[in-house]
């Protein structure tokens, strides 16, 4: 039998273009390798009925593996992968034993192709990845730029709009699918889990050029559910603050449109809000409900901005705050788009 090349990390993504994960899809959404495209050779339910043939008949769980295995290539062979030509190789890799991906891979040799394996599969991947986000992380290099300001500033947005200009942009708010704050939720799709998060903040830093700043927002420790990797809390800490600052009247617009879902949906609203009961009081989460069932969204809207937000807010500088005193400030008069992107022209400009 032809043994297929081990490969064991660390190594160059770069090196593999085609990357595949032959764990089943629960295992590849938990968490993968950047840039690896998932074709399980055995799907979660196959996983969990072989499994637990196993545990009565070794020989039998192994059988029917190998015939499940054999028709998921199959399936991927005919479908997925039917146009690739004989220069295709691919690295691939399962969770540790390597039985799924060799499985794979001595299919693929036997075709033509120069497929690889991961030595030690995913576990071992992750075992490197740790350490390499930590050394990736603390690098000096780049510099980062710290957008801070109250709720409803417009930080987000202003990130949006600099990588439209082509500046380095690291939207943590994005790559943890959540707001940061009892509204932040997305209404779509759920939050990543933490291996995914952290997977995602690696990616970035090394596809960023350490020679141009890196534009980013003021988060707490927590992002969510997630939490901030020490490394990455005390490079925020250290970064260079822009405070951004814009009117109580302008920070409601943008509320009103960023978080339009919330206000199509009072109910929802008025039992999230509920959650602010010990913190507030009743009386003033009863006068919410009551403006929102008026629908009187900018009474709404401009207090849950000055009698929440705003007292929960920690300005960069102060005693209770890990970020740096301000610069700078940067008030972009109202949330028009227009508005935004000279902004944003603004802090490349000062940012090179």
């Amino acid at each position: 039998m032809d043994i297929p090349e081990r490969v064991t990390p660390p190594f160059d993504l770069a090196d593999f273009p085609d990357i595949i994960d032959v764990r089943s899809p629960s295992e590849f959404e938990e968490d993968h390798v950047p840039g690896a495209i998932n074709l399980p050779v055995l799907s979660d339910a196959q996983r969990h009925e072989v499994g637990e043939l196993n545990a009565l008949s070794p020989f039998k769980a192994r059988r029917l593996g190998a015939t499940l295995i054999t028709e998921n290539i199959h399936r991927h062979l005919s479908s997925t992968l039917a146009d690739h030509p004989t220069s295709f190789a691919p690295l691939i890799y399962c969770w540790r034993g390597n039985l799924r991906s060799n499985s794979m891979a001595v299919i693929f040799r036997a075709i033509g192709w120069r497929s690889r394996v991961i030595q030690g599969g995913y576990k071992a991947w992750r075992k490197y990845f740790m350490g390499d986000l930590k050394a990736t992380i603390a690098q000096k290099k780049p510099e980062l730029i710290v957008l801070g300001g109250l709720t409803g500033c417009g930080k987000t947005r202003l990130l949006h709009a600099l990588k439209k200009q082509g500046a380095q942009v690291l939207d943590l708010e994005g790559l943890a699918n959540h707001r940061g704050s009892i509204l932040g939720t997305s209404p779509d799709s759920p939050q990543p889990n933490q291996k995914r998060f952290e997977s995602s903040l690696w990616s970035a830093f090394k596809n960023f050029d350490p020679n141009r700043p890196v534009f980013t927002e003021a988060e707490s420790n927590r992002i969510g559910r997630l939490q901030c990797p020490p490394t990455l809390w005390e490079r925020l800490g250290n970064g260079r603050v822009v405070l951004i600052d814009l009117s109580l009247t302008e920070r409601a617009k943008l509320l009103a449109e960023d978080y339009h879902h919330f206000i199509s949906d009072p109910e929802s609203l008025k039992q999230t809000l509920d959650g602010l009961r010990r913190l507030r009081g009743h009386a003033q989460v009863d006068q919410w409900h009551h403006e929102i069932d008026a629908q009187d969204w900018k009474s709404f809207l401009q207090s849950i901005l000055q009698d929440h937000y705003d007292l929960v807010y920690r300005k960069p500088g102060s005693d209770d705050s890990v970020y740096s005193v301000p610069e700078r400030t940067l008030d972009p008069g109202t949330v028009s788009a227009d508005d935004f992107e000279k902004a944003a022209a603004e802090l490349i400009r000062l940012y090179p």
